[in-house]
């Protein structure tokens, strides 16, 4: 088969459990190579990872595309948000990164939210009311639980942060994945002074936050990939899937992984004082009004695990409702609860069991994306049942995206509880396809959206709308809010 002429670019998604690269025709968007490498989350308290593990993984994949990687022209790179990498005076990691999903620094973002202000200003201030996944949250708790880490670090980085450094020796960032960490205010778009000050954080530890389209260097002569090719600013994961949907201001995504989330790009910024919507900055000049929820398809296939069936096999009927927080949970804000189940009977069945994880998590999404839509102007702001039922005939389809996406039991409970239509996007890592267009947009002068959107990226199968289950979601509604002393759990 013959090989397309290029110019070829290299998209890089560095997750929680590997990093895959694509390497893509950047005129027509085909995948020419691909690879993966995995590494690992250490066993602990925590959530923590190895940085050296994600470079190490980095090289491992890109040697698995073979020859075309000699003739890349760019690379850009996407990483898991809010990671806090810490670096000692010879750039080595002083310990394991604290991951996004590490949610052990709860307490010190209760009292960093109570000590500047209260949510509003956080809202107000810094775009978002910063949940215990956030930088900041970690770097306080780094401070109070391992003053002796802090004392040696000289660099502080996000996980992309720590990837393009590497490739290029200089200390950037991009806004978008900035505006994760609580000490980057979208207000100002700088650094925000107080709350370093207040945390203990010299500025001089962070990178330079890059401009919209500006390069991150050139790779230095250490990898397969030609000395010299451009380095594009990269940005967090879900800023990259933004771009590789190529997606345009009001267009709703609900994304199916590990945790779940929903976003839609704004011209607006948001800024929402309950902490439900994360008031990010896209990868260009705009916003991404985010919602995520830490217990989505791992949490489900949990729950099939237990009753020992396979995750599609789900059945109706009974009037069961789970909400299966096995993790915590970061939207609803209840960081120490645990999962609930109720209304069991004798005839209700495994069946069932799975089908009211299914809805519980699915449910949690829902509700945020309807803050979501409202935080970019087009409905009213705080979820509400009969509001939303008014909403649920919308033309705009969900794009459908994530690893649950390809599930009939996750497809069918989003269809019939949200009441619009669905489209599941044909093109798959959609991280790495954005890092690629990000890419291509800094090689070929174009915006790096409008590429994706040339590669026609969304294209997949449509699903139309069906009636919303009133009953589930009102049963659901009650049940929330029945139990939200037994969901709020027990502090440590």
């Amino acid at each position: 088969m013959a090989v397309p002429e290029g110019p070829f670019v290299v998209g890089v998604d560095s997750s929680t459990q590997s990093t895959k690269v694509l390497i893509v025709d950047s005129t027509t968007g085909e995948i020419v190579a691909r690879g993966q490498a995995p590494h690992t989350v250490t066993p602990g308290p925590g959530h923590e990872s190895d940085p050296e593990q994600w470079w190490t993984a980095l090289r491992d994949a890109l040697d698995q595309c073979g020859d075309l990687v000699h003739r890349v022209s760019a690379i850009s790179v996407g990483g898991q948000q809010h990671g806090l990498v810490t670096l000692d005076a010879d750039g080595r990691p002083v310990r394991p990164a604290l991951l996004w999903n590490d949610v052990r620094s709860a307490p010190q973002r209760d009292r960093l939210v109570e000590e500047l202000g209260g949510p509003r200003e956080w809202a107000e201030r810094m775009g978002s009311v910063p949940a215990p996944a956030f930088t900041v949250t970690k770097w306080a708790w780094l401070r109070e639980h391992e003053p002796e880490s802090v004392a040696a670090t000289r660099a502080v980085r996000l996980p992309h942060d720590y990837l393009t450094e590497r490739l290029t020796g200089e200390a950037t960032t991009d806004r978008g994945d900035a505006s994760g960490t609580g000490w980057w205010a979208s207000r100002s778009q700088t650094y925000d002074e107080r709350v370093l000050e207040h945390v203990g954080l010299p500025p001089e530890l962070l990178p330079r936050v890059l401009g919209h389209g500006e390069a991150a260097g050139t790779v230095r002569p250490q990898l397969p990939l030609p000395a010299g090719t451009l380095v594009a600013t990269g940005t967090g994961d879900n800023m990259a899937a933004a771009v590789g949907l190529g997606l345009r201001p009001g267009q709703p995504v609900l994304s199916l992984g590990t945790s779940g989330t929903v976003y839609s790009v704004s011209d607006h910024r948001p800024a929402d004082p309950s902490g439900t919507v994360s008031g990010f900055a896209d990868a260009g000049t705009g916003w991404l009004p985010l919602a995520c929820t830490l217990n989505c398809t791992l949490a489900v296939d949990r729950v099939a695990a237990l009753l020992n069936v396979h995750r599609e096999e789900v059945s109706t009927g009974g009037e069961l409702t789970m909400f299966p927080f096995l993790d915590g949970e970061r939207t609803p804000n209840l960081p120490y609860a645990a999962g609930l189940l109720h209304g069991l009977r004798h005839d209700t069945d495994s069946g069932q069991v799975l089908q009211a994880a299914y809805d519980g998590a699915v449910f949690a999404l829902l509700r945020a994306l309807d803050q979501v839509l409202g935080e970019d102007g087009a409905e009213g702001g705080t979820y509400d049942a009969a509001r939303s039922a008014d909403r649920s005939g919308a033309e705009t389809p969900l794009l459908l995206i994530g690893g649950g996406a390809k599930g009939t039991a996750w497809r069918q409970t989003v269809l019939r509880l949200s009441g619009r239509p669905v489209q599941v996007p044909r093109a798959e890592e959609l991280v790495a396809l954005g890092a690629a267009a990000q890419a291509a947009g800094l090689l070929l002068g174009e915006d790096a959206a409008a590429v994706a959107r040339r590669w026609d990226t969304a294209a997949g199968m449509a699903y139309p709308a069906v009636p919303r289950d009133e009953p589930t979601l009102e049963r659901l509604t009650s049940a929330l809010a029945g139990a939200d002393t037994l969901l709020r759990g027990a502090r440590p």
